[in-house]
């Protein structure tokens, strides 16, 4: 029975492959070059999205001070478990499609196509809304530097709207030079990160090497949903490896190696270095010192262990790793963008390729100019002193911030009930229960994750309950599902050709090619 959509089927893929892919078919300018990332440049550009030492030095004193959970340390093992069952079918799903579009093409792929053009804003918005929050905090930091190192005031919008230059200059260049710039900040990042748990362990605080952290009595409090939340958004950027799949080296095997291996890493690290911290302040004082001291925190207890100049560079490395973090969301917008023009839910011009880097280039250029309207409109609100940490420059750190984290976290469970309706259709036997199941948990997962998310969203941005931010701002991502499904219908009615598109990226011009007949089109 016809569904509508062209025939996707491995056979019909694998010829078209064979061919030589798109790049001979109506131009080069509709796909990504591909094998230009191995395993190594692929999994550098993922890990750096988390930005480490803004985790350690923001999101962990965020969970232990303000929603007192002395247990971070054991969170971070469990929601790596729960992420490790979600990788294991969205793994496999990357074996049978690889599109820039990952999250919104799965969707597609096993949802159907309406669902995938909804999923598609919403991953538009929420990686946006992730990368421009980081401004606010990045410009802020930068400022307090020049303050402290040269005497200089400095308001935290210059070094914002600098940074956006940057990183747009970088989208537009090859994803080789962008790996490594990614590659080198965020390996001297984890490096000194490293030297600290070293030192929290050798010069512990005055409890000793308590491993209290990771007793399961610890997960309690009202606070816990909250921070489920926060601990969450410290794993983004693993599930980003499918968006590069059409620009690797064998992506069947890359992508997913990848994921499991950000996965691991990135629990290992987090709960590592958590423990450390609460191992250099004591588990019964880590609540309150975080609580008075914030980012500070991290800095304090590394300067009493590791002196001044080893904390000054930590100062940088902090400021260098939010810029990793911004140029590997930045490139993430971009293939979105490009993903979604190719194949009708953008204007075409999106679906282009710089002729020279083969970057997104028009994906690029509009997240640095979506970037450069945001930063400004929270530039000009902002009468406050240079310096002084208040709104609106934090606020855009966190609303932003946690604007997105909740877009990723329904991605992730939509995902996850993509997966397996997307194998059960292809008649899935006895072989893919195991990965079928693990989807369902973490589908499970995440969903409760997402209402805890949204019940308690008042505490993630400061607000307090009965304002309207409370559901304004979670409202930016049911509004971006509701206009993606609203786009989606009408192109089922309007263009069903477009529709049938949806989610397949180079695959559908790739039979396009082959019935028009093979690598050298009609014949």
């Amino acid at each position: 029975m016809s569904t509508g959509r062209p025939d996707t089927s491995e056979t019909a893929t694998r010829s078209a492959d064979d061919t030589g892919g798109i790049n001979t078919y109506k131009g080069e300018e509709r796909a990504l070059r591909a094998d230009r990332l191995g395993t190594p440049g692929l999994l550098l550009s993922v890990l750096a999205a988390s930005a480490p030492l803004m985790v350690v030095a923001g999101v962990m004193p965020t969970v232990f001070g303000v929603m007192g959970v002395v247990g971070q340390p054991l969170l971070y093992v469990i929601l790596g478990i729960v992420l490790m069952l979600f990788g294991v079918g969205y793994a496999e799903m990357s074996r049978h499609v690889h599109n820039a579009g990952a999250f919104y093409a799965y969707i597609a792929r096993g949802l159907g196509p309406t669902a995938g053009a909804g999923a598609s804003l919403v991953a538009l918005v929420a990686y946006s809304a992730m990368q421009v929050g980081i401004y606010g905090i990045l410009g802020f930091e930068v400022s307090g530097l020049f303050a402290t190192y040269l005497g200089t005031d400095l308001h935290w919008w210059i070094p914002a709207l600098v940074s956006v230059a940057v990183v747009g200059v970088l989208g537009w260049l090859k994803i080789d030079l962008n790996a490594k710039v990614l590659g080198v900040l965020l390996v001297v990042e984890c490096a000194l990160v490293v030297i600290f748990d070293i030192a929290a362990v050798g010069k512990p605080g005055p409890e000793g090497l308590s491993l209290h952290a990771f007793n399961p009595e610890t997960l309690t409090g009202a606070g816990l949903g909250t921070a489920l939340c926060f601990c969450i958004a410290a794993f983004v950027g693993f599930e980003q490896a499918p968006v590069y799949a059409e620009e690797t080296s064998r992506p069947q095997i890359v992508v997913s190696r990848v994921m499991f291996l950000a996965v691991g890493y990135a629990a290992l690290f987090l709960a590592v270095s958590s423990w450390a911290l609460t191992v250099a302040a004591g588990p019964s004082s880590i609540a309150d010192t975080s609580l008075k001291e914030g980012p500070g925190m991290l800095f304090g207890l590394t300067e009493e262990r590791l002196g001044a100049t080893f904390t000054d560079v930590l100062h940088v490395l902090f400021v260098t790793g939010m810029f990793a973090a911004l140029l590997s969301f930045h490139n993430v917008v971009a293939r979105y963008a490009f993903a979604m023009g190719r194949e009708g839910l953008l204007p075409a011009g999106f679906g282009r390729t710089n002729k020279a880097s083969g970057a997104p280039a028009t994906g690029s250029v509009l997240q640095s100019a979506l970037s450069v309207v945001v930063v400004l409109a929270f530039a000009l609100t902002d009468d406050n002193p240079v310096g002084d940490p208040t709104a609106p420059v934090l606020h855009l750190f966190t609303w932003m911030g946690n604007v997105g984290a909740l877009g990723v976290i329904v991605l992730m469970a939509a995902a996850s009930f993509a997966v397996i309706a997307f194998f059960v259709r292809r008649g899935a036997g006895r072989a893919q229960a195991p990965r079928l199941v693990a989807s369902g948990l973490a589908g499970v997962a995440l969903l409760a994750i997402a209402v805890f998310t949204v019940r308690d969203f008042d505490v993630l941005v400061g607000s307090g309950p009965g304002s309207t931010l409370n559901w304004v701002l979670p409202g930016v991502i049911l509004l971006a599902l509701a206009c993606g499904l609203a786009l989606g219908a009408v192109l089922r009615r309007t263009r069903p050709d477009v529709h049938a598109r949806i989610g397949l990226g180079n695959e559908a011009f790739q039979l396009e090619k082959a019935a028009e007949g093979g690598p050298d089109g009609p014949r």
